[in-house]
């Protein structure tokens, strides 16, 4: 059973647009897309030289992200350490 912060998505936000928002602002790269499941931030992934979404869950404590990733349908929470296929 997943974790009570995955098990509360009701509706998933998904990327607007297949970029990370700060790696946009600041001329950087990225390597995979992850879209916070509270505000709908999405930003680029650990693999990626900014690491911006952990850096956004340490700032905002937002839990739950999904994979931006075309054919990729999954859920992490950082809180719990938790992982959910959708």
């Amino acid at each position: 059973m997943p974790c009570q912060h995955i098990q509360d998505i009701d509706t998933l936000k998904t990327a607007k647009e297949r970029a990370c928002e700060e790696c946009r602002k600041h001329g950087g790269h990225w390597l995979h897309l992850r879209t916070c499941q509270t505000c709908g931030a999405t930003l680029c992934c650990d693999d990626s030289p900014k690491k911006h979404m952990t850096q956004h869950f340490h700032e905002t404590g937002h839990p739950v992200i999904i994979s931006a990733e075309p054919g990729e349908r999954w859920m992490w929470c950082y809180v719990d350490s938790d992982f959910a296929e959708y």
